[in-house]
């Protein structure tokens, strides 16, 4: 859930410049005159990377009275909300922001009283800024939306989004998941609407972090015949594809991801609540047995083979079950989809490789060892798919490297972003070209 600061409007414009370069004047100007050059673009967003709605009901109880604030008063912006940075009503963020896992339905449901939704899908309005009142504090697609105007991309003709509850992921699939399934419905829906209203052409998917777990989950969940139809690629930007250490970190001790004055055992309960959180955590067919975290306050190591027993020490048994079922099969393999996919990941940025704590427990911040990354995901999870997918003759894989760009800057970076409007351009080049 990462709030990136702002870039300034002239370093936005001098990336734009840049692309000079890189393609032709000719080209880019046919392309922002003639939409039909382009294949349409849905954005999808990582984990806490658009904005999310909630109503507080009668049968919301609140456990003191600052968490009256919102009740009766309709639909507010739950996510980004700025109280969260106000100690006492960071309590009652994050008592609306937990998700329970209730094991007669093998399923995640909201808190009691807690109804939420998720605006502006279709659209890219709700993943520009997490809160628009805040846009130099939650600043998050705006830049890559920008610069994917500059080549005459429009929101909702030609460029869309397709946010969700990040909160809710995904379950093997003899397991329900309401929330996830629901979603990829929806963006199946948004994919086929895009392509008829851009006279049959294929869409071009761009997923961030997390968002790249759900785009190959719906690739692989549809026939082989439709992802050709209506798929020209996948791109995906610092996906984790194989979790990161960063996530056990998240569980033992609570992770305030950049957000200023937050305390992070105040959220720690929400944050391990969360279905989408534990499809992150380190995945054992990638990391094994290295070890990834000690704990000498009781004289034992873990490494991603030992996750169920991790997640009972810090006091999360109730995570177990839902973790063994639903989560290690779904991260087992990960099938290629049959359509080209790009990954664009950055790397030689200090990223968490092992974890040391100390007397304090895991109420206590950790000594953190690293290793190469993105400054948030390993750099063995962020090129799984080339590891696992090489050699394949009925796999197109590109892989891209953007040293010294973070996770989050991916979006905002120049080179990044010239790097993105670059491979795009091409992609649409190619159209254009079989057109003459």
């Amino acid at each position: 859930m990462k709030t990136p600061t702002s870039i300034t409007v002239l370093v936005l414009m001098a990336s734009i410049l840049s692309l000079n370069s890189c393609i032709s004047m000719g080209a880019a100007m046919t392309m922002t005159k003639h939409n039909s050059g382009l294949h349409p673009i849905i954005l999808i967003p990582g984990s806490g990377g658009n904005q999310l709605e909630a109503q507080l009901t009668s049968d919301y109880k609140p456990s003191s009275l600052f968490c009256h604030l919102h009740k009766g008063t309709g639909w507010y912006r739950m996510w980004f909300d700025p109280t969260v940075l106000v100690a006492p009503l960071a309590r009652c963020f994050a008592e609306r922001m937990m998700t329970y896992y209730h094991s007669d339905i093998n399923d995640y449901r909201n808190a009691p009283g807690v109804d939420t939704r998720v605006p502006h899908f279709g659209s890219t309005k709700g993943m520009l800024y997490l809160d628009p009142n805040l846009k130099g504090l939650t600043e998050y697609m705006a830049p890559l939306v920008s610069s994917l105007e500059q080549l005459g991309y429009q929101d909702n003709q030609t460029l869309f989004g397709a946010p969700y509850d990040f909160r809710y992921g995904l379950a093997a699939n003899s397991h329900p998941s309401k929330v996830g399934t629901q979603y990829l419905e929806d963006l199946k829906a948004l994919i086929e609407s895009a392509a008829a209203s851009n006279n049959g052409k294929q869409v071009i998917l761009m997923a961030h972090s997390l968002g790249g777990l759900f785009a190959l989950q719906l690739l692989n969940r549809n026939s082989l015949s439709w992802r050709r139809q209506f798929v020209k690629h996948l791109v995906t930007l610092s996906t984790p594809w194989g979790g990161a250490v960063q996530q056990m970190l998240t569980f033992a001790s609570g992770n305030t991801l950049g957000v200023p004055l937050v305390n992070p055992l105040l959220v720690r309960s929400e944050q391990r609540s969360s279905e989408s959180n534990q499809w992150i955590l380190p995945n054992p067919s990638l990391f094994r047995s290295r070890i990834l975290l000690i704990s000498t306050s009781n004289n034992k190591t873990y490494s991603s083979l030992d996750m169920p027993q991790f997640l009972e020490d810090i006091g999360f048994k109730e995570g177990v079950e839902p973790y063994k079922a639903r989560i290690l099969p779904l991260n087992e393999k990960l099938d290629k989809p049959g359509v080209p996919v790009t990954c664009m990941v950055g790397t030689d940025v200090e990223t968490p490789h092992r974890l040391v704590y100390g007397a304090g427990g895991f109420d206590a911040e950790p000594q953190v060892d690293y290793g190469d990354g993105d400054g948030t995901v390993n750099l063995i999870s962020l090129l799984r798919l080339k590891s696992e997918w090489s050699g394949s003759k009925n796999q197109v894989l590109d892989v891209i490297k953007l040293p010294g760009v973070s996770h989050s800057d991916i979006l905002k970076d120049k080179g990044a972003l010239e790097q993105i409007i670059r491979f795009i351009t091409e992609i649409n080049m190619e159209y254009v070209t079989l057109k003459e």
